[in-house]
């Protein structure tokens, strides 16, 4: 058995490779071989979001508090709220942050490919994030 203590690892900043706006990653768990889950609290402050990207093996995100969007590339924007579950099956492209005034936090939840969760692309422009 292994059990992460709450504040027992540091919070990081989302990279600005990655990330537009003011994003915080907090550590939940990482499996160890041979299984292959990953685990984060990620909260985002108003108008933050993701670059555009893809999972190998997909991504569950559940919303624990405020109010997000989410797009998968060639569809529309989604409003999320606490306790959605979204899933974004392998490879499909897509975004996903907080709402133009409101932050949100969601649990990410992914399993590695020959140790790789993600696959970064292209950053969500203003006029992406704001297309209704």
């Amino acid at each position: 058995m292994d059990i992460k203590r709450s504040g027992s690892q540091p919070s990081g900043k989302g990279p600005a490779d990655y990330f537009t706006g003011t994003v915080r990653v907090d550590p939940l768990f990482k499996a160890t071989d041979p299984a292959r889950v990953v685990g984060a609290s990620v909260t985002f402050e108003p108008g933050a979001r993701t670059a555009w990207h893809t999972h190998p093996l997909g991504q569950t995100l559940i919303v624990t508090s405020g109010f997000g969007r989410v797009q998968c590339e060639g569809g529309p924007i989604e409003e999320i709220r606490p306790g959605d579950v979204i899933w974004f099956p392998p490879g499909e492209k897509h975004w996903h942050g907080a709402g133009p005034t409101t932050a949100m936090t969601h649990l990410a939840i992914q399993e590695a490919l020959d140790g790789k969760t993600v696959d970064w692309m292209e950053k969500v422009s203003d006029e992406q994030y704001s297309a209704r």
